[in-house]
Parts: C-alpha cells; structure tokens; sequence
C-alpha cells in the first residue's frame, strides 16, 4: 500500500503489527491525532495510553511497561520527545537498555507553521549521543513501513524519526529493513552522497542531473553506523557530501566525518549552520530558505 506521508505509513503500520504482537502498546502525549497513534487507539483501546502533555512521564511510564513485557512505542513530536524527556531516556531507558521506541514524529523542520519551538533541528545529535540508543531516520514512506516492522523485533532502545510532510518515495517497495545497513541507490566513481531522510530524494535528484558520476547512500540507520562499510562505500571517490534536514552539529555529517576521520578525504556538510527554524507558509519555502535542496546539493558536487 501506497502511503500519503510517513506519519500514516507509520501508524498503519503500527496497527497491522499489533494483530499479531500483543505486547505491542502505544502512547501519545495529546497528539496522537498528529502522530498517527490515534489509529492504534481505535483499533486496540485497551493498548493505548493517552499521556497528555507529559512526555517525560510517558517516557517513565513506557520503561514500566518494558519492564513488564510489553513493546511500547511513545510518541510525541520529535522536539518535545527528546528534549523534555532527555533525563527519562538516558536514566531509565538507555541505561537500563530497555526495550523502548521512542518515535519523533514532524521532525526536522517538516512542522513548517509552528517555528523553531516546533521544529527539531538537533534531535539526532541528542539520541546518538546516549550509549545504548539506536537511531532511525527512514527516507520515505515505503522504508517508514518497513523500518518500523524492524524495530518492532530489534532489542533495546530505538528513535525513530518521522517527517510530517507527503513527498515521493526512492526506495522499492517491501525491501527488509536491516538496522545498521546504509543503502546504495545510484552507483558512481567520482563523489559519494551519504544522505538521510527527506534529503535521500534530494540526493538522488542532485546526482542525476550532476555531469559526474555519483554515488548515493541511503544511511537511514545513523546509529549504529558501520564505519568499516561507509569506508568501503566511499572505494575510489575523490570527496563526500553528506545532506540533511538537521544541524550540521552532531548529525549524520557528524557521524560520516566521524568514521571517516583516518581518511584524508575532504568532506562538504549540507544541512542547517548552527541555527533555529522559522515558520513559513509551506514546507517547501523552508527547505529553500535553509537551502536544503536538490539544487543546493548539486552545488556541492
């Protein structure tokens, strides 16, 4: 099935894990109506905990419920998930390596309208900086389907984050989720683009209209990242590029140059410099403001 944006991949999905895993349970922070776990209540009442506007309380009570037994999934959007519920993660959950998923949903700069108090621009710095966590950023609404199905059965603590907005899917259909495994969607010898998220699409846009030959990496697991794969990723390239709708602080550019540091090869980040986001009238005027584009990324090339 073909999904409108990830929010509904996300949450449909949820609901057709929960007919055959019984210990799966859902909680919202009063936006499950935003989060999509608004379809898992109506299917499972019994399963789903509203939490109202607390989420470290919903974190507390989601590592009780681990505890228990059961598969919870809490969520709220991504800022407020890990912000106001940091010390809830990293005390309970990351430290107790408990099996909790924590999904930021209208992440990055996708909740355009509300501002920068909405929008989570330094969400991945936060979680791959907590031993233990792992940390999922899904290109699209066919890997949102299946990247949930995978942290479903994938122990311990996970993020998984979620865009708001309806934009095309690059990857195929059905292909398994493998936590950890960064994806080559476009061979090529001259320049390698490790991208995440809404920029994987970006990425693959900028390449095809490049006049060199470029290589594109869907890293849709930024943590754990394979330092020895995204070394062999890069073979014979002569520089990176990496691209995302986040800070170029501690985000997946952080986490390339990070495996790459024995190299000598030079590295050019596209994503947010060090700054908040603003509102505006649409989606598509942000990213252009920020200059996260396909555009942008081909100037990089």
């Amino acid at each position: 099935m073909v999904y409108d944006n990830q929010r509904e991949a996300y949450g449909h999905t949820l609901v057709e894990l929960g007919k055959h895993n019984k210990n799966i349970v859902v909680l919202d922070a009063d936006l499950g109506g935003s989060t999509m776990g608004r379809f898992f209540e109506n299917a499972y009442p019994q399963r789903h905990f509203e939490m109202g506007i607390a989420e470290a309380n919903m974190l507390s009570v989601s590592a009780g419920l681990a505890c228990a037994g059961k598969i919870p999934f809490a969520n709220s959007f991504a800022v407020f998930v890990t912000g106001r519920a940091f010390d809830q993660i990293r005390q309970t959950i990351s430290i107790g390596k408990l099996n909790v998923k924590i999904v930021g949903s209208s992440a990055g700069l996708s909740d355009f309208g509300d501002g920068s108090t909405h929008q989570s621009i330094e969400d991945i710095a936060i979680m791959r900086a907590i031993p233990n966590m792992t940390v999922v950023v899904p290109a699209d609404t066919n890997e949102t389907v299946q990247a949930t199905k995978a942290i479903a059965d994938y122990p311990g603590p996970v993020y998984l984050r979620i865009n708001r907005n309806p934009y095309p899917n690059v990857t195929p259909a059905d292909q398994p989720f493998v936590v950890g495994q960064p994806t080559v969607l476009k061979e090529g010898s001259d320049v390698v683009i490790f991208a995440t998220g809404v920029t994987v699409g970006m990425a693959m846009e900028a390449a095809q209209k490049s006049s060199k030959s470029v290589k594109v990496v869907n890293v849709s697991t930024i943590k754990p990242l394979d330092s020895a794969k995204i070394v062999e990723l890069v073979g014979s390239c002569k520089y990176v590029v990496t691209a995302e709708e986040h800070s170029i602080v501690g985000g997946l550019g952080g986490a390339i140059a990070e495996a790459l540091h024995q190299t000598s090869l030079p590295i050019k980040f596209l994503g947010l410099k060090d700054e908040f986001g603003c509102s505006a009238k649409n989606y598509t005027e942000l990213l252009e403001h920020y200059g996260i584009t396909a555009d942008a990324i081909g100037k990089l090339l």
